[in-house]
């Protein structure tokens, strides 16, 4: 067996290759990005070729780069971006360009999903609730806009399930990205004939159904030519990426949760079964390890806003930053810590996208509401992170209906800045446990399904010695009260802009 392990990391900007050794060290990784098309409004899409050509160029800058064979790596194995639809045809190329998480086209078939199957019974067989975000309404879609190419469909696929194909010749999905299709039933891990049936879509479509640790394949002889790994190589098939990143995390023991602070965030813990929420705020996905499920909630805008308040506001603190040689990101941060827990009463709404769980309401939007005579710059910029840190609190606060968490271990771009943690774990009075890899923690979730599947680990418990905890932020008790008054005013706003959303919805 060779000595280390190859993950792909196929996000929405690109793919990400990196190389661990089997004691989890870190060796190399490479970045290869790709556009993503905005053909109409809602419409969001990326070219399959692409992610191939990702996949095999920084496959071999990543090889270069190490000095490490091909002959080497042990198993390769995959993270990817989830609820997408690419068809292709009997002999595996694609009919059009894939059609990814963030399109909203099928707001149509969203709706005749719901008259056929019902939401809560949707809910109930899938985890999720029935949605154009998934692969269900985006397949409908194809096949009512787009006939030609639906009869010409030999499968669907997710980004990485189309990769594995390229390198093996196999076609495959796994649990984690089959539990975001709403076609899966959730508790028997298999796909539900009668709701696919219901969407009046071909249950043969779908690929066959994996665990994510299964070898599904090995690399053929043409695909090691164009990637620069050996023929012969196992590929592993692994994962949805917020599933690779639960595990990556730390999260493969039953009642562990995480927490992510990327541009869009979400909390996501590890459960023995399904945890279905009566006002079905939340939703479920299958783990890397089966065993599992992983009840999850998510926001849309959370370094998404920092970033925007940065572009839209910080041109001044931008120009101070270059001139200091430091990041704007730096300036911000010790202005915040003058301004006080609570920001002198300013909330800030995190809506720029809409929201999804547990608000699902597309319609909501951003807001600063509190502002006075008193307020200064300091008070916005604080405001953005604990608006993001109080709608986080929301989903929070559904989870911890069942069963308080102890801690949360944080990863993420976000959790690089120790002024934001200081004030998420005040403002949920948790202990937050920060482990050695924020951003690779996907790939490193990735990584140890590829050597689960191959036997170089016994099972997902390795995980827990791979990314330790080297730091930890108590909670401030004295800020406990303040931000506990803050919290309730924020969910008070937010009731109370409802029916000003549905009129700017209809004014714009």
């Amino acid at each position: 067996m060779g000595a280390y392990l190859l993950a792909h990391d196929l996000g929405t900007s690109g793919n990400k290759a990196v190389l661990y050794d089997l004691e989890g060290n870190l060796k190399g990784s490479a970045v290869c990005g790709y556009d993503t098309l905005y053909p109409r409004p809602s419409f969001v899409e990326q070219r399959a070729g692409d992610w191939w050509r990702a996949v095999c160029d920084s496959t071999k800058q990543l090889l270069a780069q190490t000095g490490i064979g091909g002959g080497e790596i042990a198993a390769v194995s995959f993270s990817g971006q989830m609820m997408g639809c690419l068809p292709v045809g009997k002999d595996g190329e694609p009919l059009r360009d894939m059609i990814i998480w963030a399109d909203t086209r099928s707001g149509a078939q969203e709706g005749r999903m719901i008259e056929a199957v019902g939401m809560e019974e949707g809910y109930r067989r899938t985890g999720h609730r029935l949605s154009a975000s998934y692969t269900a309404a985006k397949t409908m879609w194809v096949r009512d806009n787009e006939p030609e190419i639906y009869e010409k469909t030999h499968k669907v696929l997710h980004a990485k399930d189309y990769i594995v194909y390229r390198l093996t010749g196999e076609y495959a999905t796994d649990y984690s990205d089959a539990s975001a299709t709403n076609c899966m039933d959730i508790k028997k891990k298999q796909w539900a004939d009668d709701l696919i049936a219901a969407y009046g879509l071909r249950r043969e479509l779908l690929p066959e159904l994996h665990a994510s640790t299964d070898v599904v394949g090995k690399v053929t002889a043409e695909a090691a030519r164009a990637c620069g790994l050996m023929e012969g190589t196992p590929v592993v098939l692994g994962g949805g990426d917020g599933c690779c990143a639960c595990v990556g995390a730390g999260v493969v023991d039953e009642g562990s949760a995480y927490a992510v602070l990327g541009s869009s965030s979400w909390i996501m813990f590890a459960s023995r079964a399904p945890q279905l929420d009566p006002g079905m705020r939340t939703f479920n996905f299958v783990h890397l390890d089966p065993a599992l499920y992983t009840p999850t909630g998510t926001m849309q805008a959370a370094g998404m806003s920092y970033q925007w308040y940065r572009e839209a506001m910080c041109e001044a603190e931008a120009t101070r930053a270059g001139a200091a040689g430091s990041t704007v990101f730096d300036i911000l941060d010790a202005e915040i810590e003058k301004s006080p827990p609570g920001a002198k009463g300013l909330l800030y709404l995190p809506y720029l996208l809409g929201e999804r769980s547990p608000r699902w309401n597309h319609k909501a939007r951003g807001a600063f509401i509190g502002m006075d005579m008193t307020t200064e710059k300091k008070d916005f910029s604080r405001a953005v992170l604990e608006g993001v840190g109080y709608n986080l609190k929301v989903i929070l606060d559904v989870f911890e209906g069942r069963k308080p968490f102890e801690s949360l271990i944080t990863i993420g771009g976000g959790a690089k800045g120790k002024v934001w943690l200081q004030i998420l774990s005040d403002i949920w009075q948790k202990t937050l446990d920060i482990p050695e890899y924020l951003e690779e923690a996907t790939s490193m979730g990735a990584a140890v399904c590829a050597g689960v599947g191959v036997g170089a680990y016994k099972d997902f418990s390795v995980m827990k010695g791979l990314n330790k905890t080297v730091y930890q932020v108590k909670p401030n008790p004295a800020n406990a009260e303040t931000y506990g008054a803050m919290y309730r005013a924020f969910n008070a706003a937010y009731d109370g802009l409802c029916e000003t959303y549905e009129l700017l919805s209809k004014a714009n």
